[in-house]
């Protein structure tokens, strides 16, 4: 019965988490997604603590798989930021090699 459970939760995570999404604007999605690098942050925090636990070594293992995963989260949404970002600044056409 718990497995039908939490089945049911992750279902409705998953439907919630497409509509909210599909809803945002997209003046808000890098402010968002700068939200979620930081709690991808905490994650790592949290993977790092499992895998230096003395749990076991599938513990072990699993905290490591998790701190890869976090950390290619982090930085390619920090990419992704980043480079939104850089979509939004004028070019400065007074540089040498801008256009006139």
């Amino acid at each position: 019965m718990e497995a039908v459970f939490l089945a049911m939760v992750l279902m409705l995570s998953i439907f919630l988490g497409f509509e909210l999404i599909s809803k945002v604007p997209a003046t808000l999605h890098t402010p968002l997604m700068s939200g979620a690098n930081a709690i991808s942050g905490i994650t790592i925090v949290g993977a790092l603590i499992s895998a230096g636990g003395e749990s076991g070594a599938m513990s072990s293992y699993l905290g490591a798989a998790a701190v890869m995963f976090a950390m290619i989260n982090v930085a390619g949404g920090y990419l992704v930021t980043n480079r939104m970002l850089s979509m939004f600044k004028k070019k400065d056409t007074n540089q040498p090699g801008g256009k006139s």
